[in-house]
């Protein structure tokens, strides 16, 4: 069987390490990266097969490092490993050049058999973020802007929807792999940008923008 060299950029190192002891004996990595200018450095040095990419990160993230790397004629293959599994996200990549994206509570075994299929030309897709793709290439119809929701920034949104699915901070740190006292951080710029008093009404804001 064909190796795969692989490319891994993320932002945190422990993470990139699980991955590394993750993946099976038909995957090489020859490389990791953690943030946008290492990442597109490494790309450029390396010359990966495929790259499994973060979504959010320093710099820009996974969305400049698309930019920046298919605008110049490059033929990696990219894959999205993130912990977000938002519409936004997913759309934002898969339209940037990524070729599949996969969530952060895949297993080992079904990671590897993703970047094998990335490299071999397949589009790969956690079954549920499948439809967001299906439904956004359908539609011809740009999303309606909503400033409130802008003003946030990638990570805050991400705390925001895991606090509307009823999350606890410790759970939250966990899942972002970020200290409480950052998670506690994010709450309290988004209940000033949004002019709430509590996370009651930040769950109530975001379920009725269908965030959850």
């Amino acid at each position: 069987m064909k190796t795969v060299r692989v490319l891994i950029v993320d932002d945190h190192r422990l993470f990139r390490s699980g991955v590394r002891a993750e993946l099976g004996p038909s995957i090489q990595v020859i490389g990791e990266a953690e943030d946008v200018e290492s990442a597109v450095t490494a790309i450029g040095e390396l010359q990966p097969d495929v790259v499994l990419l973060d979504v959010h990160m320093p710099g820009g993230g996974g969305q400049e490092v698309l930019r920046r790397v298919l605008g110049s004629g490059s033929q990696v293959r990219f894959l999205a490993l993130s912990v977000s599994d938002a519409a936004e996200d997913v759309i934002g990549v898969i339209r940037g050049g990524a070729r599949g994206y996969v969530t952060k509570t895949i297993s080992g075994a079904e990671l590897t058999d993703a970047i094998i299929r990335v490299s071999e030309g397949d589009a790969v897709f956690s079954p549920r973020l499948a439809g967001f793709v299906l439904d956004a290439f359908a539609s011809t119809e740009a999303p309606p802007i909503d400033p409130e929701l802008d003003s946030l920034t990638q990570r805050e949104r991400e705390v925001l929807r895991l606090i509307a699915r009823g999350y606890a901070y410790k759970e939250i740190a966990k899942e972002l792999f970020i200290s409480v006292k950052t998670v506690e951080t994010h709450v309290s710029s988004v209940l000033r940008k949004l002019q709430l008093s509590n996370r009651h009404e930040l769950s109530r804001w975001a379920t009725a923008r269908r965030l959850v």
